[in-house]
């Protein structure tokens, strides 16, 4: 229920999110005050899955030391998704069936890379340099490829005007933020 879009811009990293929330089982949805969009530290989150596993990572989440000479997907995949899984467990969040841990989806942007996170903690790179989640993504993907050529910050709006045209759980109004270069 929502719709993240992700998108690398130069150096720049951008993420917008939608305010939709709400019970899909119930057929009940809501425009929430609190964003799906945040800093925290050197990282830029949006999320999809649960507002609190959104909470847990914006207010709980201990950041890992990027060990010098890492090269970012390796530390992604290890140093900080092993902090994911310690932030999500803690707060009564992660899952376990069948031997089997599982977390949330999230897009997070850092040192000028955008990553996928995944359910099931695997850590995903769009080659294309722009990412969606969430029940929208299609929709979005659909605006993102349509608007090539144009300035960065237009099509990650227009993506999720798209997903919020089309699809019943994403809805306006969107939150972009920017995490600049290597910061």
């Amino acid at each position: 229920m929502t719709c993240i879009v992700g998108m690398i811009d130069g150096d720049d990293v951008l993420i917008g999110a939608d305010s939709c929330g709400g019970d899909v089982e119930q057929y009940t949805v809501i425009n929430r005050a609190d964003t799906k969009v945040f800093t925290r530290g050197p990282y830029l989150f949006g999320f999809t899955s649960s507002f609190r596993m959104g909470q847990l990572l914006q207010y709980n989440l201990e950041v890992p030391e990027h060990p010098h000479g890492m090269n970012n997907h390796c530390f992604m995949a290890t140093r900080f998704i092993d902090s994911v899984r310690r932030c999500l467990t803690s707060g009564g969040f992660a899952a376990k069936k069948d031997e089997v841990e599982s977390g949330g989806t999230f897009l997070v942007a850092y040192s000028g890379s955008l990553f996928t996170i995944y359910g099931d903690y695997q850590v995903g790179e769009n080659a294309d340099g722009y990412a969606s989640v969430g029940c929208g993504y299609e929709f979005a993907y659909g605006a993102i490829h349509a608007t090539e050529g144009e300035p960065a910050m237009t099509r990650v709006k227009k993506a999720l005007k798209a997903a919020a045209k089309f699809s019943a759980y994403v809805m306006p109004p969107f939150h972009v933020l920017r995490l600049k270069g290597n910061a």
